[in-house]
């Protein structure tokens, strides 16, 4: 029943990374565009740790929390290049 719900999930985790990745090639703004970015961490991070519980290691869950500082730090350089034209000031 787990293998079963695992592939169901991590099925719908790539679509939803597909359509991210749609919406980030399309959107309308640069807002819409970082939201997708950002979306699509989120959804790496989840796949990563479905991943990791179909192949039962513990490694794809260290990956995550690496990606998932990353993903968090990106965002917010890239929101505050956006904000003020610079990232240091």
């Amino acid at each position: 029943m787990l293998d079963i719900a695992l592939k169901i999930s991590i099925t719908l985790i790539l679509m939803s990374i597909l359509l991210n990745a749609y919406r980030l090639t399309v959107g309308p703004d640069m807002p819409d565009r970082i939201l997708a970015l950002d979306t699509m961490y989120v959804n790496s991070i989840a796949l990563i740790v479905l991943m990791g519980l179909w192949l039962n290691t513990k490694t794809y869950f260290e990956a995550a929390l690496l990606i998932a500082m990353l993903g968090f730090i990106s965002t917010v350089a890239v929101c505050k290049y956006i904000l003020r034209g610079d990232i240091i000031e």
